[in-house]
């Protein structure tokens, strides 16, 4: 069932989730485990259904979508193990201490606690593993809150399809009534993230979308951390010395990943700096693929074609490569300018372009590399193809972490691992939320918050915390 969901409805499935969290944050985290197992063996047999319904929906290619469902079912896994060992739960107990210097120190133990029932706005470009029971999906449960998935419109019958799978083998893992459900509809995602028995939110989208919804999150009575996933330009920078040696190198990769997927990844390479002297620029036309590309939907492409038009009206900005990106399969663009002409107007020059078009940047001195990097925006990523003997790559890198939540070297950003030490975020408007990651196991702590217990006798405190440590997981103690 696809059609909108009705107020009434959504109201019954906010009430179950509300009442599903009161016990499924109850349980021991071991005992949740076993049910993202569950959900990851469902969708792994299921997937063969659900890869040539996402096609249908999406045409993104069975052989794309069979990755997807692999990296989906994983992160289901990886939070499984992730909930186990207990780790993420940051266990701190500091016994009570009457010489500690700054006064007697009372018995405190801390832990993270689930915030409740989440909101999680399905992704277009990623119809599984960003979508239904994608990554905000898996790591909400996984932290022990309810979830309810408001569907994304570009693909609701393969949500629809998911949401099945995940229903029943949670329900035949005896898990809570209400632990997970799905909705439709724009008004109801609105009335939903309003909800005062949601409290959080999780969103992977365009700007406008993302910043209506984080100011209805904060906007609230009780306001609730919405983790928006909005724009991103992700430069990379190309030193001089990087540009004579592997030149045509780099030339034909940045192509490759620009035009990856129609360009609609969020870490789409948007903007290339490099040195005039390198004659990059005039190798551009030959390297970059001129057959169409299908986007994902209607309004992806109205979108793509009018970014592109107003990128190629702003003043100082020239066509080096001419798709047509009116087509309803478009071709590739590349558009060109220079660095003095985007620190004239980086406002109007530095914008997300998302379909395969691309901005290429001339400069003329690698200080300029430095004046641009300090006017970017936040960025999900920046990256720098460089040589180790490059005498700007340190200062380079220090303004880049300050701008991104990744910065790469010698490697493109379209590859997001979904691993521990991943980070998938940044500062506005890449995120709303800049100190936390959607991909990788870091991406469990969105929906936790910190407790403190203070003196609470052994029988009343949460088992992480007891002095026997009945769970057996890794703690800090003083």
């Amino acid at each position: 069932m696809t059609d909108a969901t009705h107020p009434q409805a959504l109201a019954h499935k906010l009430d179950a989730a509300a009442g599903a969290f009161e016990q499924w944050s109850r349980l021991p985290p071991a005992d949740r485990a076993p049910l993202l197992q569950a959900v990851a063996s469902a969708l792994e047999e299921a997937a063969p259904k659900l890869v040539a319904i996402a096609d249908e929906e999406t045409s993104l290619g069975q052989a794309r979508l069979r990755n997807e469902m692999v990296r989906t079912v994983f992160q289901l896994r990886l939070f499984a193990q992730v909930v186990e060992r207990g780790e993420y739960l940051g266990a701190t107990i500091d016994h009570a201490d009457p010489s500690w210097p700054v006064g007697p120190r009372p018995d405190l133990r801390r832990m993270l606690e689930p915030l409740g029932p989440v909101v999680v706005f399905a992704a277009s470009n990623f119809p599984l593993a960003f979508s239904v029971a994608g990554g905000d999906t898996a790591s909400a449960l996984a932290a022990g809150c309810s979830v309810v998935v408001k569907a994304h419109s570009g693909h609701p019958r393969l949500s629809a399809a998911t949401a099945e799978v995940v229903h029943d083998a949670l329900q035949s893992a005896d898990a809570p009534e209400g632990l997970f459900d799905v909705i439709f509809g724009t008004e109801a995602g609105r009335a939903a993230i309003t909800d005062p028995r949601v409290k959080a939110g999780a969103f992977t989208g365009s700007i406008e979308a993302g910043r209506a919804l984080f100011d209805l999150a904060t906007g609230r009575p009780e306001p609730i951390p919405f983790y928006g996933e909005l724009g991103s330009v992700n430069p990379v920078f190309v030193t001089k010395a990087a540009a004579e040696r592997r030149g045509p190198a780099i030339v034909s990769e940045f192509a490759g990943s620009f035009t990856l997927g129609a360009g609609q990844f969020c870490t789409k390479p948007g903007i290339l700096l490099v040195p005039v002297s390198a004659g990059l620029v005039d190798q551009l036309p030959d390297a970059v693929p001129g057959e169409p590309l299908t986007l994902l939907n209607d309004r992806i492409r109205t979108s793509y074609s009018g970014a592109v038009q107003e990128l190629r009206n702003t003043a100082g900005v020239r066509v080096l490569v001419s798709g047509d990106h009116t087509a309803a399969d478009p071709s590739p663009t590349v558009l060109c300018t220079t660095s003095a002409e985007l620190l004239r107007d980086p406002e109007a020059i530095i914008r997300e372009v998302f379909g395969p078009a691309a901005l290429v940047v001339e400069y003329t001195e690698e200080s300029e590399l430095l004046t641009v990097a300090k006017v970017i925006d936040g960025q999900l990523t920046a990256s720098i193809q460089g040589e180790d003997d490059d005498t700007v790559a340190a200062e380079l890198i220090r303004l880049l972490a300050a701008k991104a939540g990744r910065v790469l070297w010698n490697q493109w950003p379209t590859g997001v691992s979904v691993t521990y030490a991943q980070q998938h975020g940044g500062p506005y408007p890449a995120t709303t939320a800049p100190a936390t990651t959607s991909v990788g196991t870091e991406a469990i702590s969105r929906f936790l918050r910190p407790v403190a217990y203070q003196n609470v006798p052994q029988h009343l405190l949460p088992p992480a915390l007891r002095d026997a440590n009945p769970l057996g997981i890794p703690r800090r103690a003083s």
